[in-house]
């Protein structure tokens, strides 16, 4: 864990209080010396980080690292007035389509930044695994393609079919599903099928890593919200040796296309997923092996350290 690597760890936010408490904190940190690095960024920590300041934020004092931005007017309008109240914070991100749009509004300090790999044990991926299930692993989200998903479990009933499949439906960060994922979860829950298994909380650790194991990852991402945005569950899957299926048009199908580490349907549809799986559970060893040398390589393209670098020189 991160106490074992020396690093010191306070529990600090409860997540109904975040803001408050993050707004408190950030003030605090902006008055002490040292940098502040939020790796997860949101439009809403920027705006919090420049409350706190209450003026310019000081040279290389505050790094702030976007997964993903979705712009709109309003939000670019937003960041103009950042880029121009706070000239030297640094933005980081792990593709152009997420630094362009700072630039777009003005910030100076935009650098490009691996999107950081969770590390893995070279032991573990050694170890041989036979197939167990189809999964569908993190939040529950319409731009993930539950739906489809919930779809495809739906067709594998209708036609009376035994691929075990597990589903993790983990709500938002405030416990909370949006009203057309609830309707989605309860018709998952009408269908029946046999070789069903549904987890509805966020898992932790070695629980989570232990998914991966033996599975074919569903990723049905639309390419509308992932052509150039990273996920987190396709590096732990690849890292894990679980070989994926998703769509065309998505950073998660250039990955998978890269490497042979699974398969890349033009659709949705269920009997097109259906197909991936079937042509990966034809020579599972095979792709499996695929899946390990692209989360090896990824393992070493992505490390942190090049983000470390950037933050600490």
């Amino acid at each position: 864990g991160l106490e074992g690597a020396g690093v010191r760890v306070f529990p600090y936010f409860r997540r109904r209080l975040r803001r408050p408490q993050a707004f408190l904190l950030y003030r605090r940190l902006l008055r002490e010396p040292g940098r502040i690095f939020l790796p997860t960024a949101t439009r809403i920590d920027l705006a919090l980080l420049s409350l706190a300041a209450g003026g310019p934020i000081p040279p290389g004092k505050s790094y702030l690292y976007f997964h993903w931005f979705r712009p709109d007017a309003g939000k670019r309008n937003f960041l103009a007035r950042m880029a121009r109240r706070h000239p030297e914070i640094v933005l980081l991100g792990p593709t152009e389509s997420v630094l362009s749009v700072f630039r777009e509004c003005g910030f100076a300090q935009v650098k490009a930044a691996p999107y950081p790999i969770t590390p893995v044990d070279q032991e573990e991926r050694r170890e041989d695994v036979d197939f167990r299930h189809l999964l569908f692993a993190g939040a529950a989200r319409a731009a993930k393609g539950f739906p489809e998903v919930v779809n495809l479990v739906a067709s594998l009933n209708a036609q009376m079919k035994s691929i075990p499949i597990s589903i993790q439906a983990s709500p938002d960060h405030y416990d909370r599903y949006a009203p057309d994922l609830r309707t989605e979860i309860d018709r998952l829950g009408k269908i029946g099928y046999p070789h069903l298994t549904v987890r509805f909380e966020t898992l932790r650790g070695q629980e989570y890593v232990e998914q991966f194991r033996g599975a074919v990852c569903l990723q049905p991402y639309l390419p509308s919200e992932f052509a150039d945005r990273v996920s987190g569950v396709t590096l732990d899957a690849l890292s894990h040796g679980a070989p994926v299926v998703t769509l065309e048009g998505t950073w998660m199908g250039h990955v998978v296309n890269r490497f042979g580490a699974g398969i890349v349907v033009r659709e949705a549809k269920p009997e097109l997923l259906l197909e991936g799986v079937e042509e990966i559970l034809r020579d599972y060893g095979r792709y499996r092996r695929n899946a390990l040398q692209a989360g090896g390589a990824l393992q070493q393209e992505l490390s942190a350290s090049c983000l470390f670098e950037i933050v600490t020189a």
